[in-house]
């Protein structure tokens, strides 16, 4: 009788999911190329009209550079997803990842007065945190969807109420901002100018992508990564402890999760606990935007440029009045994106032992 997982995993089966999702893919890039082409389109016809003003601001130098720091968190916890998946182990916990680094580094950057300080305690709290879930998940074989949902759910009580301790409410004092980095001529160029006049962390995160890239497709521990959330016992019988690559990947991924929260706080200077907390699902965008990048760091620049774009673009249009919709609906719009994005990646293939736990020597 043929395995059903085996099935599923069989070249034939994975193509046709590659294709799915590809399909996917393309259906929203063709959508979005072609919506931005017919606004074009209008601008230039009635550059006085609904769609031309909607056109002028999306691509307007300040959305892009709206969309680079919105974008900061999500693409470094997506990548930090990646790399714990791509190991075998889920980590759903990604929004908690953020939530206690936003804090952390905060009151890192209060304590020692160096907003770097404040950054690298961001970091370090995030990846403790991540340890927690890795030994959870990989030494004690917990369920790893139930593990992921309890670290969001610390993190989500924990940092405001050590805010409400610290600070006397759920929000910290302010500690300043990162500022930004202006390469002098490159920033004068109309719309593209704003990958040049951006804070340090929007730097920091194309060479995550970058390294990240060049890490799992180019390097002996890439490839170990891959070959524990496809093949562990291979892996094992070439000679590699499969529970240490997944420790380090997980770990990894706290560590860029904690850049990404660190620069969610850094970007306003302070941390808001009200709610959700100032992360407000960000890290759950994370998990769509690798999806739908298929695991691949660089596709998921891509799909969180895209989330990122359209939040941008909705925060703009709540100030300049262009379109007649409630700003209430005009909130929506990112989140109804996540939704169809979803729906069109639904059948994305995920490693063949992700969520699967592993034990040298197993059969």
């Amino acid at each position: 009788m043929t395995d059903e997982r085996t099935a599923s995993g069989s070249p034939e089966a994975s193509g046709n999911h590659w294709t799915d999702a590809l399909s996917g893919r393309t259906i929203v890039a063709l959508a979005t190329v072609g919506v931005l082409g017919l606004l074009g389109v209008a601008a230039v016809v009635a550059p006085e009209s609904t769609a031309g003003g909607l056109f002028g601001v999306i691509v307007s130098t300040s959305t892009l550079s709206a969309t680079l720091r919105l974008s900061v968190p999500i693409v470094f916890a997506a990548v930090g997803g990646i790399f714990a998946e791509k190991s075998g182990v889920i980590n759903i916990g990604l929004e908690g990842l953020l939530i206690i680094s936003a804090f952390s580094a905060i009151y890192g950057a209060d304590v020692t007065g160096s907003l770097l300080a404040g950054f690298v305690v961001g970091v370090v709290s995030a990846t403790a945190l991540a340890g927690l879930f890795a030994v959870v998940c990989i030494e004690f074989r917990a369920d790893q969807i139930i593990a992921g949902l309890a670290i969001w759910l610390i993190a989500l009580g924990l940092a405001p109420f050590l805010s409400q301790v610290v600070y006397g409410g759920p929000n910290t004092e302010s500690v300043g901002t990162l500022g930004t980095w202006t390469v002098p001529v490159l920033a004068e160029i109309p719309l593209l100018g704003a990958f040049f006049d951006a804070a340090p962390p929007v730097y920091l995160m194309f060479l995550a992508v970058g390294g990240a890239w060049y890490t799992l497709n180019r390097t002996a521990f890439g490839r170990w990564v891959r070959a524990a959330g496809e093949n562990p016992r291979a892996l094992d019988t070439a000679g590699v402890d499969v529970s240490r690559v997944r420790y380090a990947a997980v770990l990894l991924s706290g560590a860029l999760s904690g850049m990404g929260g660190a620069a969610l706080a850094f970007n306003i200077g302070q941390f808001t606990g009200n709610g959700p907390t100032m992360v407000n699902g960000k890290g759950f965008i994370a998990i769509v935007a690798y999806l739908f990048g298929n695991y691949n760091p660089v596709g998921a620049l891509g799909s969180t440029m895209l989330f990122a774009g359209l939040d941008a673009v909705q925060l703009r249009l709540q100030t300049q009045q262009i379109v007649g919709v409630p700003d209430s609906l005009v909130q929506t719009i990112p989140f109804v994106a996540v939704i169809v994005v979803l729906a069109l990646v639904g059948k994305t293939r995920i490693p063949e032992a992700a969520g699967e736990h592993y034990e040298s020597g197993e059969e």
